[in-house]
């Protein structure tokens, strides 16, 4: 009965706001109906992705969760850039990473601690996580502090934006290659070691491929219609681009890690759980981003890698409880908790901004 539900909501929101877009109807109502939309399609997208990871295990699953997770940030963002709204895309990026780190790890550790007293996850890959992320903040810090100072010319700030960006490539694709190949055991849960044989997949692995590329390819429709409706939306109620990039786009295109990640904590897959959310987060950082000024280039509109102030500090401020939390491979739901205080912290500021 629920799935009937699920799925009868997710194609009626499908339809209706793609009739909300073709018919030029008022920008706030294309706005709410395609951000609930959206968290349908992502919820959709996520079900497909879990439904991959039983045949493909956990470690990958989580790694396919993460990627097709951030398939709407990285297609928002892409419309974003080719509108010129390079600080919203900043923003969202920020949001993107805190939001991970704080909100989907941190209801994943609560909800999940709530049923069980203490979860435990590969310390190892904890380890690797906090290093990655902090070299992730280090890699954001160097164009901007180098901007800040004026002693580059633009041109110049440009061409370090892209140099640091394919170093970050080159330091994720390696990362893939060093924890899914050479490293793959060290950094695997017990649990991961052995197929589960308790749950029947959702679909058969036919399906659920094609279910992960259909989604995919509705992420993307409702992506660009929600793009279109953030000038009226964000003029009307007087958000910043800041707070509505960093918060509310970020929210609702994180949608399917939400619902995997908090899922997965339930089942005391705590390890999936961390391996959705930090690893979303460095997935944003080390590619997602450098990406999109890849992206910005070829578009002939070259979009640097200057974060502003505030969403370095947010970003680095949630990156060190992040490691702080996770790097004994041990959580509970106070720890959680903690994560919820920071995101609920960091919103507010963002919103007074």
């Amino acid at each position: 009965m629920k799935q009937k539900l699920f799925y009868g909501a997710l194609i009626i929101t499908f339809i209706l706001s793609g009739l909300a877009h073709y018919t030029g109807m008022n920008a706030t109502i294309q706005f709410i109906i395609s951000a609930i939309s959206i968290i349908f399609v992502a919820g959709f997208l996520g079900k497909a992705t879990e439904s991959v990871a039983h045949y493909a295990g956990q470690r990958l699953g989580g790694f396919l969760n993460a990627t097709f997770g951030n398939a709407a940030e990285l297609i928002i963002a892409i419309f974003l850039i080719k509108e010129g709204l390079f600080d919203m895309v900043k923003a969202s990026l920020t949001g993107a990473i805190i939001g991970n780190l704080l909100l989907v790890l941190g209801l994943s550790l609560f909800t999940g601690g709530l049923k069980y007293k203490e979860q435990k996850f590969n310390v190892s890959l904890a380890g690797h996580n906090g290093t990655l992320m902090l070299m992730a903040v280090a890699a954001l810090f160097i164009p901007a502090m180098f901007a800040g100072t004026k002693v580059i010319t633009p041109s110049e700030t440009n061409t370090l934006s892209l140099i640091v960006a394919g170093v970050l490539i080159v330091a994720y694709i390696f990362w893939l290659y060093f924890s899914m190949v050479t490293h793959k055991n060290v950094l695997s849960d017990q649990e991961e070691m052995e197929p589960d044989h308790h749950e029947e997949p959702a679909w058969s692995k036919s399906n659920s491929i094609l279910f992960l590329v259909i989604a995919t390819v509705m992420v993307a429709l409702v992506s660009e219609w929600l793009v279109g409706t953030l000038h009226e939306f964000s003029a009307k109620f007087g958000f910043t681009e800041l707070f509505l990039g960093a918060f509310v786009i970020a929210i609702v295109g994180n949608a399917a890690e939400h619902s995997a990640a908090v899922m997965m904590a339930l089942k005391n897959k705590i390890g999936t759980s961390v391996e959705i959310a930090v690893g979303s987060s460095l997935q944003i950082a080390l590619f997602v981003a450098p990406v999109l000024v890849f992206v910005s280039f070829l578009f002939g509109n070259p979009m640097d890698f200057v974060f502003t102030t505030i969403e370095l500090v947010a970003i680095g401020v949630s990156v060190i409880i992040a490691k702080s939390i996770t790097q004994d491979g041990k959580t509970n739901w106070y720890e959680g908790f903690l994560l919820l205080l920071v995101y609920i912290i960091l919103g507010v500021a963002f919103f007074l901004v």
